[in-house]
């Protein structure tokens, strides 16, 4: 059964107002300190004329540019669905920072005890723990009973009170799960395939980093399944040697796609094939993502974006927008805003992600600029003697400096090169870190992160040691 509503004008308008409240029938509506602190915006001069702006909002409201409708049930039995809340997931943020846990970590993580103080505080982890779990799991069922009121449900236990401690560290928890009733939306952008969001994104019932019920997300194409000649086109374009690109390709094939966007978690906005972020400030890693393609391609970004109402700051540090249904020009955290709960914004991103060679490329540069660590200071002592130098003066094959740049787009660093450098510096007597290079496949393999880089033949390999 079709159930999509064609809106254009000011019923788009009038939607849009109503979504965060009335089409979640059954959720409650996040508090301000289950979302990211926005800061205050300073004043800044215009971007977009009187006339720009107007141009921008009769576009948008054209009838036809969005659909919003019931998502479709799938399997579900009903409209609702039984998900996490913003308020739950900060929660769980702030209880792993109680407990030391951090991303990427298991939540049942537990640091062994090394004294009777440690195995004291283990022992208190442990009673958390097995409350929350049991308070996820009877909240979930009560949730799915509200989701789905005519099919029985087995109830879970209540867990009784929560042990104080974890009230007086975290403070008192919201219910884990709520049945809500999720939207979705069809942008059409131009004459090609609509793009399709729903918002109340699916995240594991323990996520700490939920924020935004109303944001989306979509994966965009893989970089592993393009064709290889238009990844080797766009990375030309952008102006990396054939070692970088190599090193870049590599690594991109475990990420997402150029056409990625994400706008539920913490990052607010993000966007591209390792998700560059505007955060709470509004600009980020994505706003210099833009204003690359600004200043390489003026002609290939105002078809991108700012046609369609968006930019960054003349300086390039903050995102712009302009609100398709009032007109009015946002900056930095209320453009980063507007962009979550207006799907048509988000889609340009992604429209732009799949089209356009320029912001393909301007990811690329952006990318190398921020995470590829050949030129990363790397300092050791060795009794005394401080050695200093970077990444580049002892990783020399394209395998090793994808295993270092993989770890840096992930965990935002290089660590722990330097321990790892020392260690083998001390092993093999050396006095000057260009003298590491002979060795680079023994420091390659204790970095390993999230795949082996030296069994990739399409890459050059370190020596092997000398005996």
């Amino acid at each position: 059964m079709i159930r999509f509503a064609l809106l254009g004008c000011a019923a788009v308008a009038a939607a849009l107002a109503l979504l965060p409240s009335a089409a979640r029938l059954g959720a409650q509506p996040a508090s301000r300190a289950a979302r990211p602190a926005i800061a205050a915006t300073p004043a800044i001069a215009p971007r977009f004329s009187d006339a720009e702006r107007a141009a921008i909002v009769a576009f948008w409201n054209e009838p036809g540019r969005l659909r919003v409708a019931l998502a479709p049930r799938g399997e579900e039995l009903t409209d609702q669905r039984v998900r996490i809340t913003p308020e739950a997931s900060l929660w769980l943020w702030n209880y792993n920072r109680a407990r030391g846990v951090g991303k990427g970590a298991a939540l049942t993580q537990a640091a062994p005890a090394a004294t009777a103080e440690d195995a004291a505080r283990q022992a208190q982890f442990n009673q958390w723990e097995q409350w929350v779990a049991a308070k996820i799991a009877y909240d979930r069922a009560l949730a799915q009973m509200a989701a789905t009121p005519t099919i029985q449900i087995r109830m879970r236990p209540h867990p009784g009170s929560a042990p104080a401690s974890l009230l007086a560290a975290v403070g008192n928890p919201p219910p884990f799960a709520a049945a809500v009733t999720p939207m979705q939306y069809e942008v059409r952008v131009d004459d090609g395939a609509p793009f399709v969001y729903e918002d109340w994104v699916k995240v594991n019932e323990r996520s700490a980093y939920f924020r935004f019920s109303e944001g989306v997300r979509s994966f965009g194409t893989p970089v592993r399944q393009l064709p290889a000649a238009e990844v080797r086109a766009l990375l030309d374009a952008a102006g990396l040697t054939p070692f970088e690109q190599n090193v870049v390709k590599a690594v991109s094939l475990l990420e997402g796609g150029f056409a990625a966007v994400n706008t539920y978690d913490t990052g607010l906005v993000s966007i591209g094939f390792i998700q560059f972020a505007a955060l709470t400030a509004g600009g980020g890693s994505l706003a210099a993502v833009l204003n690359s393609q600004r200043r390489a391609d003026a002609p290939a970004y105002e078809r991108d974006f700012r046609r369609y109402g968006l930019d960054v700051t003349a300086d390039g540090r903050l995102l712009v927008a302009v609100d398709p249904s009032t007109g009015a020009e946002l900056t930095g955290p209320d453009a980063a805003r507007k962009i979550i709960a207006d799907k048509r914004l988000i889609a340009v991103f992604q429209r732009a992600g799949e089209k356009s060679i320029a912001f393909r490329a301007a990811q690329a540069r952006i990318a190398k600029s921020n995470y590829y660590p050949a030129n990363d200071r790397v300092t050791v002592s060795l009794d005394g003697l401080v050695v200093t130098g970077t990444v580049s003066d002892f990783i020399k094959s394209e395998a090793g400096m994808a295993t270092l740049y993989d770890r840096k787009v992930n965990t935002g660093g290089i660590r722990p090169t330097a321990q790892v450098v020392e260690r083998v510096m001390r092993a093999r007597n050396l006095r000057r870190l260009s003298d590491l290079a002979p060795y680079e496949r023994e420091v390659v393999t204790a970095l390993r992160y999230r795949t082996n880089f030296l069994a990739d033949t399409n890459l050059s390999q370190p020596p092997a040691p000398p005996q």
